[in-house]
Protein backbone atom coordinates (compact mmCIF):
# COMPACT_ATOMS: atom_id res chain seq x y z
CA UNK A 1 0.00 0.00 0.00
CA UNK A 2 1.63 3.23 -1.12
CA UNK A 3 0.15 5.61 1.08
CA UNK A 4 3.17 7.90 0.98
CA UNK A 5 2.53 8.54 -2.75
CA UNK A 6 0.15 11.60 -3.75
CA UNK A 7 -1.54 10.24 -6.31
CA UNK A 8 -2.39 7.06 -4.83
CA UNK A 9 -3.59 9.15 -1.58
CA UNK A 10 -5.77 11.57 -3.76
CA UNK A 11 -7.39 8.15 -5.10
CA UNK A 12 -8.31 6.82 -2.07
CA UNK A 13 -10.01 10.30 -0.87
CA UNK A 14 -13.52 9.44 0.64
CA UNK A 15 -16.84 11.64 -0.59
CA UNK A 16 -19.55 12.56 0.32
CA UNK A 17 -23.21 12.91 -1.77
CA UNK A 18 -25.88 14.96 -0.47
CA UNK A 19 -28.03 15.25 -3.19
CA UNK A 20 -30.79 12.85 -1.85
CA UNK A 21 -30.88 15.64 1.44
CA UNK A 22 -31.66 18.21 -1.13
CA UNK A 23 -35.29 19.97 -1.68
CA UNK A 24 -34.56 19.62 -5.66
CA UNK A 25 -34.41 16.36 -5.57
CA UNK A 26 -36.83 14.90 -2.64
CA UNK A 27 -39.29 17.62 -2.82
CA UNK A 28 -40.34 19.30 0.39
CA UNK A 29 -38.63 17.03 3.01
CA UNK A 30 -35.30 17.81 1.79
CA UNK A 31 -33.65 21.04 2.24
CA UNK A 32 -33.05 24.47 0.03
CA UNK A 33 -29.70 25.90 -0.74
CA UNK A 34 -30.79 28.96 0.96
CA UNK A 35 -31.28 27.01 3.76
CA UNK A 36 -27.91 25.44 4.07
CA UNK A 37 -26.33 28.98 3.02
CA UNK A 38 -27.96 30.13 6.70
CA UNK A 39 -25.99 27.57 8.33
CA UNK A 40 -22.38 28.75 7.15
CA UNK A 41 -21.94 31.13 10.09
CA UNK A 42 -22.96 28.57 12.48
CA UNK A 43 -20.67 26.03 10.86
CA UNK A 44 -17.77 28.19 10.94
CA UNK A 45 -18.13 28.66 14.11
CA UNK A 46 -18.69 24.84 15.23
CA UNK A 47 -14.94 24.31 12.84
CA UNK A 48 -13.47 27.25 14.70
CA UNK A 49 -14.48 25.59 18.41
CA UNK A 50 -13.05 22.44 17.23
CA UNK A 51 -10.08 24.04 15.45
CA UNK A 52 -9.14 26.17 18.52
CA UNK A 53 -9.54 22.98 21.20
CA UNK A 54 -7.46 20.35 19.28
CA UNK A 55 -5.15 18.50 21.54
CA UNK A 56 -6.67 20.29 24.75
CA UNK A 57 -8.97 18.75 27.47
CA UNK A 58 -11.07 15.79 26.56
CA UNK A 59 -9.68 16.49 22.18
CA UNK A 60 -6.28 14.95 22.83
CA UNK A 61 -7.57 12.77 19.50
CA UNK A 62 -7.52 14.97 17.38
CA UNK A 63 -3.34 14.81 17.65
CA UNK A 64 -3.20 10.84 17.41
CA UNK A 65 -2.28 10.78 13.45
CA UNK A 66 0.72 12.70 14.70
CA UNK A 67 2.25 11.80 18.18
CA UNK A 68 2.52 8.30 18.16
CA UNK A 69 6.05 7.49 15.70
CA UNK A 70 7.88 5.76 18.61
CA UNK A 71 4.75 4.08 20.23
CA UNK A 72 3.56 3.03 17.16
CA UNK A 73 7.09 1.04 16.63
CA UNK A 74 6.82 0.01 19.65
CA UNK A 75 3.23 -1.77 18.94
CA UNK A 76 4.73 -3.17 15.67
CA UNK A 77 7.44 -5.13 17.93
CA UNK A 78 5.33 -6.11 20.61
CA UNK A 79 3.01 -7.53 17.90
CA UNK A 80 5.14 -9.68 15.94
CA UNK A 81 6.58 -11.26 19.09
CA UNK A 82 3.23 -11.89 20.39
CA UNK A 83 2.37 -13.13 16.46
CA UNK A 84 5.57 -15.54 16.66
CA UNK A 85 4.42 -16.53 20.32
CA UNK A 86 0.64 -17.04 20.85
CA UNK A 87 -2.12 -19.41 19.02
CA UNK A 88 -5.21 -16.57 20.11
CA UNK A 89 -5.15 -13.24 21.15
CA UNK A 90 -8.37 -11.78 23.03
CA UNK A 91 -8.99 -8.50 23.94
CA UNK A 92 -10.76 -7.88 26.82
CA UNK A 93 -13.06 -4.83 27.38
CA UNK A 94 -16.14 -2.91 26.62
CA UNK A 95 -17.47 -0.02 24.75
CA UNK A 96 -14.92 2.58 22.97
CA UNK A 97 -12.20 -0.49 23.40
CA UNK A 98 -14.04 -3.59 22.08
CA UNK A 99 -16.22 -1.46 19.81
CA UNK A 100 -13.12 -0.50 17.61
CA UNK A 101 -11.13 -3.11 17.62
CA UNK A 102 -13.49 -5.94 16.02
CA UNK A 103 -15.25 -3.25 13.69
CA UNK A 104 -11.26 -3.07 12.08
CA UNK A 105 -10.74 -6.44 12.19
CA UNK A 106 -13.94 -7.37 10.59
CA UNK A 107 -13.72 -4.30 8.08
CA UNK A 108 -9.51 -5.43 7.01
CA UNK A 109 -9.17 -9.24 7.86
CA UNK A 110 -10.73 -12.24 6.18
CA UNK A 111 -14.40 -12.36 6.83
CA UNK A 112 -13.63 -15.98 8.05
CA UNK A 113 -10.61 -15.23 9.85
CA UNK A 114 -10.26 -17.71 12.34
CA UNK A 115 -11.69 -20.22 10.35
CA UNK A 116 -8.67 -19.88 8.27
CA UNK A 117 -5.68 -22.15 8.44
CA UNK A 118 -2.77 -20.81 10.22
CA UNK A 119 -1.08 -20.35 7.18
CA UNK A 120 -3.66 -18.19 5.81
CA UNK A 121 -3.82 -16.10 8.71
CA UNK A 122 -1.48 -13.35 9.40
CA UNK A 123 -1.70 -13.47 12.85
CA UNK A 124 -3.58 -15.49 15.96
CA UNK A 125 -6.83 -16.28 16.28
CA UNK A 126 -8.58 -13.30 17.29
CA UNK A 127 -11.66 -12.84 20.14
CA UNK A 128 -13.13 -9.84 21.39
CA UNK A 129 -15.05 -10.15 24.92
CA UNK A 130 -17.03 -7.10 25.03
CA UNK A 131 -19.62 -8.78 28.14
CA UNK A 132 -20.25 -10.20 30.91
CA UNK A 133 -22.47 -12.59 29.54
CA UNK A 134 -21.05 -15.94 31.88
CA UNK A 135 -22.24 -18.01 28.53
CA UNK A 136 -19.75 -15.82 26.44
CA UNK A 137 -17.17 -16.01 28.56
CA UNK A 138 -17.46 -20.16 29.29
CA UNK A 139 -18.01 -20.08 25.16
CA UNK A 140 -14.28 -18.07 24.87
CA UNK A 141 -12.74 -20.67 26.91
CA UNK A 142 -13.90 -23.41 24.62
CA UNK A 143 -12.62 -22.62 22.02
CA UNK A 144 -8.88 -21.35 23.20
CA UNK A 145 -6.17 -22.40 25.59
CA UNK A 146 -4.85 -19.90 27.53
CA UNK A 147 -1.34 -21.24 27.95
CA UNK A 148 -1.40 -20.45 24.38
CA UNK A 149 -2.88 -17.07 24.92
CA UNK A 150 -2.22 -13.64 24.95
CA UNK A 151 -4.89 -11.52 26.96
CA UNK A 152 -4.99 -7.69 25.77
CA UNK A 153 -6.41 -6.02 28.70
CA UNK A 154 -8.10 -2.50 27.77
CA UNK A 155 -9.50 0.36 30.52
CA UNK A 156 -8.45 3.39 30.56
CA UNK A 157 -9.45 3.65 34.68
CA UNK A 158 -8.82 -0.20 35.41
CA UNK A 159 -12.26 0.89 37.21
CA UNK A 160 -14.53 -0.53 34.91
CA UNK A 161 -16.27 -3.43 36.22
CA UNK A 162 -17.02 -5.28 33.32
CA UNK A 163 -13.36 -5.56 31.94
CA UNK A 164 -12.06 -6.22 35.25
CA UNK A 165 -14.34 -9.35 35.96
CA UNK A 166 -12.96 -10.61 32.79
CA UNK A 167 -9.61 -9.76 34.28
CA UNK A 168 -10.33 -11.55 37.50
CA UNK A 169 -11.48 -14.58 35.83
CA UNK A 170 -8.37 -14.71 33.11
CA UNK A 171 -6.06 -14.06 35.63
CA UNK A 172 -6.93 -16.50 37.97
CA UNK A 173 -6.90 -19.42 35.21
CA UNK A 174 -3.76 -18.43 34.20
CA UNK A 175 -1.84 -17.83 37.30
CA UNK A 176 -3.41 -21.36 38.23
CA UNK A 177 -1.90 -23.26 35.19
CA UNK A 178 1.28 -20.97 34.67
CA UNK A 179 2.53 -19.82 38.27
CA UNK A 180 4.68 -16.72 37.90
CA UNK A 181 4.31 -17.06 34.24
CA UNK A 182 0.85 -15.61 33.98
CA UNK A 183 2.39 -12.52 33.84
CA UNK A 184 4.24 -13.26 30.05
CA UNK A 185 0.31 -13.08 28.71
CA UNK A 186 -0.92 -10.23 29.86
CA UNK A 187 -0.84 -6.94 27.93
CA UNK A 188 -2.11 -3.64 29.43
CA UNK A 189 -3.49 -1.10 27.58
CA UNK A 190 -4.30 1.95 30.22
CA UNK A 191 -3.45 4.98 31.83
CA UNK A 192 -0.28 6.15 32.33
CA UNK A 193 -0.32 7.59 35.39
CA UNK A 194 -3.25 6.63 37.49
CA UNK A 195 -5.86 3.96 37.99
CA UNK A 196 -6.34 0.43 39.29
CA UNK A 197 -4.50 -1.31 35.64
CA UNK A 198 -1.13 0.75 36.11
CA UNK A 199 -0.69 -0.54 39.70
CA UNK A 200 -1.48 -3.94 38.58
CA UNK A 201 0.92 -4.07 35.52
CA UNK A 202 3.73 -2.23 37.61
CA UNK A 203 2.99 -5.13 40.20
CA UNK A 204 2.76 -8.42 37.68
CA UNK A 205 5.35 -6.45 35.28
CA UNK A 206 2.90 -6.26 32.29
CA UNK A 207 4.15 -5.39 29.04
CA UNK A 208 1.92 -1.78 28.77
CA UNK A 209 0.60 0.52 26.43
CA UNK A 210 -0.64 4.07 27.90
CA UNK A 211 -4.10 5.14 26.41
CA UNK A 212 -3.47 9.48 26.01
CA UNK A 213 -5.05 12.06 28.21
CA UNK A 214 -7.50 13.89 26.40
CA UNK A 215 -8.70 10.37 24.60
CA UNK A 216 -12.29 9.09 25.76
CA UNK A 217 -12.67 5.48 24.63
CA UNK A 218 -15.27 6.63 21.56
CA UNK A 219 -12.30 8.15 20.64
CA UNK A 220 -9.42 5.98 21.22
CA UNK A 221 -9.63 3.41 17.97
CA UNK A 222 -6.08 4.96 16.86
CA UNK A 223 -4.31 5.45 19.61
CA UNK A 224 -2.79 2.09 21.38
CA UNK A 225 -6.27 0.92 21.91
CA UNK A 226 -7.04 -0.09 18.58
CA UNK A 227 -3.08 0.08 17.18
CA UNK A 228 -2.02 -2.63 19.09
CA UNK A 229 -4.87 -5.75 18.23
CA UNK A 230 -4.81 -4.24 14.42
CA UNK A 231 -1.06 -4.82 14.19
CA UNK A 232 -1.33 -8.37 16.20
CA UNK A 233 -3.41 -8.94 13.10
CA UNK A 234 -0.84 -8.00 10.21
CA UNK A 235 -2.65 -4.77 9.54
CA UNK A 236 -0.40 -1.95 8.54
CA UNK A 237 -1.55 0.80 11.29
CA UNK A 238 0.95 3.48 9.77
CA UNK A 239 -1.78 3.69 6.41
CA UNK A 240 -5.01 3.60 8.96
CA UNK A 241 -2.84 6.43 10.66
CA UNK A 242 -2.06 8.14 7.60
CA UNK A 243 -5.65 8.41 6.59
CA UNK A 244 -6.76 9.71 9.29
CA UNK A 245 -4.41 12.21 8.55
CA UNK A 246 -5.32 12.75 4.95
CA UNK A 247 -9.06 13.00 6.07
CA UNK A 248 -7.56 15.69 8.79
CA UNK A 249 -6.31 17.60 6.47
CA UNK A 250 -9.37 17.01 3.37
CA UNK A 251 -11.31 19.03 6.54
CA UNK A 252 -9.26 21.81 7.40
CA UNK A 253 -11.29 24.22 5.69
CA UNK A 254 -15.00 25.46 7.38
CA UNK A 255 -16.66 25.46 4.50
CA UNK A 256 -19.98 23.43 4.19
CA UNK A 257 -18.95 22.99 0.69
CA UNK A 258 -15.74 21.78 1.23
CA UNK A 259 -15.17 19.57 4.15
CA UNK A 260 -17.26 16.87 4.17
CA UNK A 261 -17.22 16.25 7.47
CA UNK A 262 -18.59 19.54 8.59
CA UNK A 263 -21.07 18.56 5.58
CA UNK A 264 -22.44 15.62 7.35
CA UNK A 265 -22.19 17.50 10.65
CA UNK A 266 -24.92 20.31 9.46
CA UNK A 267 -26.74 18.41 7.48
CA UNK A 268 -27.43 16.00 10.48
CA UNK A 269 -27.84 19.22 12.51
CA UNK A 270 -30.30 20.53 10.43
CA UNK A 271 -32.08 16.83 9.86
CA UNK A 272 -32.31 16.75 14.06
CA UNK A 273 -34.21 20.41 14.27
CA UNK A 274 -36.99 19.10 11.75
CA UNK A 275 -37.59 16.35 13.96
CA UNK A 276 -34.86 13.55 11.92
CA UNK A 277 -34.55 11.97 15.67
CA UNK A 278 -33.14 8.32 14.23
CA UNK A 279 -29.97 8.14 12.07
CA UNK A 280 -29.56 4.70 10.27
CA UNK A 281 -25.98 3.66 9.15
CA UNK A 282 -26.37 1.67 6.48
CA UNK A 283 -23.22 -0.27 4.70
CA UNK A 284 -23.61 -2.31 1.29
CA UNK A 285 -20.54 -4.16 2.55
CA UNK A 286 -20.06 -6.74 5.32
CA UNK A 287 -16.49 -5.56 5.89
CA UNK A 288 -18.32 -2.74 7.03
CA UNK A 289 -21.10 -3.85 8.74
CA UNK A 290 -19.43 -3.83 12.49
CA UNK A 291 -18.31 0.07 11.70
CA UNK A 292 -21.97 0.87 12.10
CA UNK A 293 -21.42 -0.77 16.20
CA UNK A 294 -18.48 1.63 16.64
CA UNK A 295 -20.24 4.63 15.34
CA UNK A 296 -23.55 3.96 17.35
CA UNK A 297 -21.50 4.05 20.13
CA UNK A 298 -19.47 7.49 19.20
CA UNK A 299 -23.02 9.45 18.07
CA UNK A 300 -24.97 8.57 21.15
CA UNK A 301 -22.56 8.60 23.69
CA UNK A 302 -21.41 11.99 22.30
CA UNK A 303 -24.62 13.81 21.28
CA UNK A 304 -27.09 12.40 24.11
CA UNK A 305 -26.91 15.12 26.33
CA UNK A 306 -29.62 16.77 28.47
CA UNK A 307 -27.87 20.36 29.45
CA UNK A 308 -26.03 22.94 27.27
CA UNK A 309 -22.76 24.12 28.24
CA UNK A 310 -23.89 27.42 30.02
CA UNK A 311 -26.63 24.75 31.78
CA UNK A 312 -29.34 25.25 29.88
CA UNK A 313 -31.77 21.79 29.36
CA UNK A 314 -31.46 20.53 25.94
CA UNK A 315 -32.57 16.90 25.81
CA UNK A 316 -30.93 16.62 22.21
CA UNK A 317 -29.33 13.65 20.36
CA UNK A 318 -30.27 11.33 17.81
CA UNK A 319 -31.24 7.56 18.09
CA UNK A 320 -28.51 5.30 15.47
CA UNK A 321 -29.82 2.48 14.52
CA UNK A 322 -27.59 0.19 12.67
CA UNK A 323 -28.39 -1.69 9.48
CA UNK A 324 -26.75 -3.72 6.21
CA UNK A 325 -27.12 -3.81 2.93
CA UNK A 326 -28.52 -5.52 1.21
CA UNK A 327 -29.88 -7.84 4.23
CA UNK A 328 -32.34 -5.39 5.98
CA UNK A 329 -33.61 -4.43 2.34
CA UNK A 330 -35.44 -7.81 3.08
CA UNK A 331 -36.21 -6.68 6.76
CA UNK A 332 -36.19 -2.75 7.37
CA UNK A 333 -36.24 -0.85 4.37
CA UNK A 334 -40.27 -1.17 4.25
CA UNK A 335 -39.96 0.99 7.18
CA UNK A 336 -37.54 3.63 6.34
CA UNK A 337 -39.64 4.08 2.70
CA UNK A 338 -42.79 4.12 4.32
CA UNK A 339 -42.96 4.81 7.89
CA UNK A 340 -42.57 7.94 9.91
CA UNK A 341 -40.66 10.90 8.50
CA UNK A 342 -38.48 10.78 11.96
CA UNK A 343 -34.98 9.09 9.86
CA UNK A 344 -32.16 10.27 8.19
CA UNK A 345 -30.15 7.07 6.06
CA UNK A 346 -26.10 7.61 5.90
CA UNK A 347 -25.23 4.74 3.19
CA UNK A 348 -21.40 3.50 3.77
CA UNK A 349 -20.63 2.22 0.05
CA UNK A 350 -17.41 0.76 -1.86
CA UNK A 351 -16.43 1.12 -5.26
CA UNK A 352 -14.15 -1.60 -5.44
CA UNK A 353 -14.53 -4.82 -3.86
CA UNK A 354 -11.31 -6.62 -2.72
CA UNK A 355 -12.59 -9.52 -4.57
CA UNK A 356 -15.29 -10.53 -8.22
CA UNK A 357 -17.39 -12.94 -8.37
CA UNK A 358 -19.50 -13.82 -11.57
CA UNK A 359 -22.94 -14.59 -11.56
CA UNK A 360 -23.05 -17.74 -13.56
CA UNK A 361 -25.58 -17.75 -16.59
CA UNK A 362 -28.75 -20.38 -16.01
CA UNK A 363 -32.22 -20.89 -15.23
CA UNK A 364 -32.67 -19.69 -18.76
CA UNK A 365 -36.22 -20.61 -18.81
CA UNK A 366 -36.78 -18.50 -16.01
CA UNK A 367 -36.81 -15.27 -16.62
CA UNK A 368 -37.00 -13.73 -13.21
CA UNK A 369 -33.63 -16.05 -12.96
CA UNK A 370 -32.00 -15.76 -16.22
CA UNK A 371 -31.04 -11.77 -16.60
CA UNK A 372 -28.99 -12.15 -13.63
CA UNK A 373 -26.05 -14.46 -15.95
CA UNK A 374 -23.04 -12.86 -16.87
CA UNK A 375 -23.23 -10.41 -14.41
CA UNK A 376 -21.05 -10.15 -10.83
CA UNK A 377 -22.16 -9.96 -7.49
CA UNK A 378 -20.63 -6.57 -7.18
CA UNK A 379 -22.65 -5.36 -9.67
CA UNK A 380 -25.59 -6.78 -8.30
CA UNK A 381 -24.76 -5.18 -4.98
CA UNK A 382 -23.80 -1.35 -6.15
CA UNK A 383 -27.11 -1.06 -8.28
CA UNK A 384 -29.01 -2.74 -5.02
CA UNK A 385 -27.51 -0.14 -3.22
CA UNK A 386 -28.24 2.68 -6.06
CA UNK A 387 -32.03 1.51 -5.99
CA UNK A 388 -32.16 1.61 -1.97
CA UNK A 389 -31.11 5.17 -1.85
CA UNK A 390 -33.74 6.03 -5.14
CA UNK A 391 -36.15 4.60 -3.72
CA UNK A 392 -35.96 6.34 -0.49
CA UNK A 393 -35.29 9.88 -2.04
CA UNK A 394 -38.48 8.69 -4.22
CA UNK A 395 -40.53 8.47 -0.65
CA UNK A 396 -39.19 11.76 0.08
CA UNK A 397 -36.98 10.07 2.55
CA UNK A 398 -33.60 12.21 3.50
CA UNK A 399 -30.47 9.97 2.77
CA UNK A 400 -26.80 10.33 1.90
CA UNK A 401 -24.37 8.39 0.95
CA UNK A 402 -20.04 8.00 1.98
CA UNK A 403 -18.50 6.63 -0.64
CA UNK A 404 -15.10 4.71 -0.11
CA UNK A 405 -12.86 3.83 -3.27
CA UNK A 406 -12.27 0.51 -1.57
CA UNK A 407 -11.96 -0.78 1.83
CA UNK A 408 -8.14 -0.81 3.74
CA UNK A 409 -6.17 0.54 6.10
CA UNK A 410 -6.06 3.86 4.57
CA UNK A 411 -9.55 4.61 3.92
CA UNK A 412 -10.91 3.25 7.24
CA UNK A 413 -8.51 5.60 9.00
CA UNK A 414 -10.10 8.06 6.75
CA UNK A 415 -13.60 7.05 7.79
CA UNK A 416 -12.91 6.86 11.68
CA UNK A 417 -11.30 10.22 11.54
CA UNK A 418 -14.47 11.93 9.83
CA UNK A 419 -16.72 10.49 11.61
CA UNK A 420 -15.10 11.46 14.72
CA UNK A 421 -14.46 15.41 13.38
CA UNK A 422 -18.31 15.36 12.45
CA UNK A 423 -19.53 14.16 15.83
CA UNK A 424 -17.46 17.19 17.22
CA UNK A 425 -18.80 19.43 14.92
CA UNK A 426 -22.22 18.35 15.97
CA UNK A 427 -21.50 18.64 19.52
CA UNK A 428 -20.48 22.05 19.02
CA UNK A 429 -23.38 23.33 17.13
CA UNK A 430 -25.53 21.75 19.72
CA UNK A 431 -23.59 24.08 22.39
CA UNK A 432 -22.82 20.40 24.66
CA UNK A 433 -20.09 18.79 26.40
CA UNK A 434 -19.52 16.25 23.17
CA UNK A 435 -17.06 13.91 25.68
CA UNK A 436 -18.32 13.85 28.73
CA UNK A 437 -20.75 10.88 29.56
CA UNK A 438 -22.93 11.64 33.02
CA UNK A 439 -25.91 8.96 31.82
CA UNK A 440 -24.03 6.09 31.44
CA UNK A 441 -22.17 6.88 35.13
CA UNK A 442 -25.45 6.52 36.66
CA UNK A 443 -26.07 3.18 35.56
CA UNK A 444 -22.38 2.06 37.05
CA UNK A 445 -22.74 3.88 40.30
CA UNK A 446 -26.25 1.86 40.62
CA UNK A 447 -24.28 -1.37 39.81
CA UNK A 448 -21.73 -0.56 42.11
CA UNK A 449 -24.00 -0.22 45.05
CA UNK A 450 -26.18 -3.05 44.25
CA UNK A 451 -22.85 -5.13 44.30
CA UNK A 452 -21.91 -3.92 47.54
CA UNK A 453 -18.75 -1.66 46.44
CA UNK A 454 -17.48 0.35 49.11
CA UNK A 455 -18.25 3.93 49.33
CA UNK A 456 -21.66 3.61 47.57
CA UNK A 457 -23.86 2.89 51.01
CA UNK A 458 -25.76 6.17 50.36
CA UNK A 459 -26.87 5.02 46.53
CA UNK A 460 -27.36 1.43 47.76
CA UNK A 461 -30.02 3.00 50.20
CA UNK A 462 -31.76 4.63 47.49
CA UNK A 463 -32.05 1.28 45.26
CA UNK A 464 -33.55 -0.02 48.30
CA UNK A 465 -35.87 2.65 49.23
CA UNK A 466 -37.26 2.73 46.07
CA UNK A 467 -40.92 1.69 45.77
CA UNK A 468 -41.81 -1.66 45.54
CA UNK A 469 -42.91 -3.48 42.39
CA UNK A 470 -46.65 -4.49 42.17
CA UNK A 471 -47.81 -7.69 41.24
CA UNK A 472 -49.81 -6.53 39.36
CA UNK A 473 -48.03 -4.86 36.76
CA UNK A 474 -46.33 -8.32 36.00
CA UNK A 475 -48.05 -10.61 33.39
Amino acid sequence: MNFRNKDWRNSMRLTVDYNYMMKKFIGDGGFKDSELSEMKEMAADAFDYVADNRGKAMMGWTELPYNQKEIVEDIIATAKDVRRKYKYFVVLGIGGSALGPIAVFNALCHLHYNDLAPSKRKGPKFYVEDNVDPERMAALLDVIEPEKTCFNVITKSGATSETMTQYLVINDILTKALGEKASEHIIATTDEKKGNLIKLAKQYNYKTFYIPDGVGGRFSELCPVGLLPAAVLGLDIKAMLAGAAYMDGVCNKPSIARNPALACAVLQYMAMKRGKNVGVMMPYADSLKLMADWYCQLWAESLGKNVTLDGKPCNVGQTPVKSLGVTDQHSQVQLYTEGPFDKVVTFLSVGKYRKEVMIPHGCEDIPDVCFLGGHTMNELIAAENKATAYALAKAGRQNYTIWLPEVNEFTLGELMYLFELQTAYTGAMFNIDTFNQPGVEAGKQATYALLGKPGYEAKKKELDDAPAAEEKYRV
